[in-house]
């Protein structure tokens, strides 16, 4: 519990760090000069700040396990046909705490190598961002495919680098992206098969008795709810979801 409420808390803290130290560093005036953003007074480049945090939440989904997660309980419930249960909060809420589990100890590596010197004083904002960088960045490149980060190094026209580390973010991060949409929807295939086939057996099935005026999704769905519970199909779909990020 101790590791989430430091990974939750991470964002918050740099957030009320940075601000802090743009209020201590800079004269309260409410002057703005053209020379550039560092003669901007103190309380407009906290706004300027905050509204930057604005693009956090994005970058969380698109930097961590969410997305891929997110997908595979999407698949799942078109496959079993249940419409809206579990419901969107249900499987939104669940996604989150995955995430939290599956991201703990990137976010215990940040919170000692970055963000706890950062509060102590002992490092400034710029130093704890480039400090707690790398463990996510490791992270990302452990589930993005070659292919991806070649591709975008060729859209921008950078030069091919010696090691996977001197790859900058801006490659990383859109490779990861769809790295984690085409493993997600991978995922949701396989997912979708088993449900499918049983929903061909029961449409073959009433169409050889001749009921066709029947739906066969009506018939479907209990065999397929069936299926699901008896191969206890939460542990086994949550455990593979984890394991496909170690």
């Amino acid at each position: 519990m101790t590791t989430r409420r430091r990974w939750l808390g991470a964002v918050t803290a740099m957030a009320v760090l940075a601000s802090a130290r743009l209020a201590a560093q800079q004269p309260s005036s409410l002057d703005v000069r053209v020379d550039g953003l560092g003669t901007i007074s103190a309380p407009l480049q906290v706004v300027l700040f905050l509204t930057l945090l604005t693009f956090i939440p994005a970058a969380l989904v698109i930097m961590t396990s969410f997305t891929r997660i997110a997908i595979v309980f999407h698949f799942l419930r078109q496959a079993l046909g249940t419409q809206e249960m579990p419901s969107n909060q249900m499987l939104v809420g669940l996604t989150l705490f995955l995430t939290v589990f599956i991201m703990a100890p990137v976010g215990q590596r940040v919170h000692e190598l970055a963000v706890a010197p950062a509060l102590e004083g002992r490092l400034s904002v710029t130093e704890a961002l480039d400090r707690g960088a790398p463990p996510v960045r490791e992270f990302m490149l452990k589930q993005t495919r070659e292919a991806d980060l070649a591709l975008f190094v060729e859209l921008g026209r950078l030069p091919r680098p010696e090691r996977v580390d001197d790859l900058p973010m801006r490659v990383v991060i859109p490779a990861f992206a769809i790295s984690e949409l085409k493993t997600g929807f991978q995922m949701g295939f396989f997912l979708f098969v088993p449900f499918l086939l049983i929903d061909l057996i029961v449409s073959t099935t009433l169409l050889s008795m001749g009921m066709l005026q029947l739906p066969p999704a009506m018939i479907s769905l209990p065999f397929k709810i069936l299926l699901f519970v008896m191969i206890d199909g939460w542990n086994l779909l949550v455990a593979s979801l984890v394991r496909s990020f170690m």
